[in-house]
């Protein structure tokens, strides 16, 4: 669940994820999401809060969260596909921070 705004979700975000800013969750969770489904929460990156607010908004409603460390930042920088409100992107892998030419980083 992303939980930034309309502006940055055009910019860029998770494909499959729902959009729901952390200020509309105890008015629309309900609406979107499924309280028997784990929700993970997500945000710009390590410098914002906002999927932490967001988790625990939703945590006091009722819903099994989990918070995505690194946010959309990492989930790009990663190499990972994200989707604009035009098309799905990827930018190359980001050597500071992720493995270039391996699987995995060995931890």
């Amino acid at each position: 669940m992303d939980s930034r705004s309309t502006e940055s979700w055009d910019q860029g975000h998770i494909p499959g994820a729902v959009h729901l800013p952390t200020a509309l969750i105890p008015e629309q969770a309900e609406q979107l999401l499924d309280k028997s489904v784990p929700v993970v929460t997500y945000c710009w990156g390590p410098g914002c809060n906002g999927a932490a607010r967001a988790a625990l908004a939703l945590a006091e409603l009722g819903y099994q969260v989990k918070e995505m460390l690194g946010g959309f930042e990492y989930w790009a920088r990663e190499g990972f596909e994200y989707e604009t409100w035009q098309r799905r992107e990827n930018i190359p892998v980001d050597p500071l921070t992720a493995p270039v030419g391996a699987d995995n980083c060995g931890c």
